[in-house]
């Protein structure tokens, strides 16, 4: 069977290993790249981030990853902030007292501070994500499986919403839109149903 042609679109502003490390333990011809053949030729395209996405978003401009990215053909898994990089802005910046930063504007919906009275930011560890079985990366997943977070800011529920956790409020845990698919959660830190979520995605 021929190996999956995975590229992990190297931002600049990320940490690439785990991802890396995850995608060849599912035996995956995977290379960390921001070269246009690299990106055109894989089979699967990740976008990864941990971060701000103020510097992500300045990043892959410089790059000219952007028209890339919104045009790709291919499945693509945006993880954590790259995640939120399909969204259409982020409001991250405006900690800052600047503007909402333009994101690519591939799924529905802003990313803003998260509102959960009486709990802590950042949301950190385990937590359930519901689905009802429509995404295929959730097949043989069951709805109220547990994966790993890190985040702080949260992508509105909209109609590309897929699958929700609930921390304070209920935020987009996964989202699809044709071949761009999202985790809010880091499935490469989230043991072997992490796993097999990835093992998903390489099936497609």
């Amino acid at each position: 069977m021929t190996k999956q042609k995975v590229t992990i679109i190297d931002t600049g502003v990320a940490n690439l290993s785990s991802v890396l490390f995850a995608m060849n333990r599912l035996d995956a011809d995977c290379i960390i790249s921001a070269k246009e053949s690299d990106i055109r030729n894989a089979d699967k395209l990740i976008l990864p981030g941990v971060g701000s996405a103020v510097a992500a978003m300045a990043s892959i401009r410089e790059r000219h990853l952007d028209d890339l990215i919104v045009n790709s053909h291919q499945p693509l898994l945006g993880i954590c902030l790259g995640m939120q990089m399909l969204a259409g802005f982020s409001e991250e910046s405006m900690s800052q007292g600047t503007e909402a930063v333009k994101c690519l504007g591939i799924v529905d919906g802003g990313v803003r501070l998260m509102k959960v009275p009486g709990l802590v930011l950042p949301h950190m560890g385990w937590d359930q994500v519901e689905h009802d079985g429509s995404c295929p990366l959730f097949k043989d997943i069951p709805s109220g499986s547990y994966f790993y977070y890190v985040h702080s800011y949260a992508l509105d529920v909209t109609g590309h919403t897929v699958a929700t956790t609930t921390y304070g409020q209920t935020f987009s845990a996964v989202v699809n839109r044709n071949n761009f698919f999202g985790t809010q959660f880091h499935p490469e830190k989230s043991g072997p149903i992490g796993h097999k979520l990835l093992k998903n995605f390489l099936d497609l």
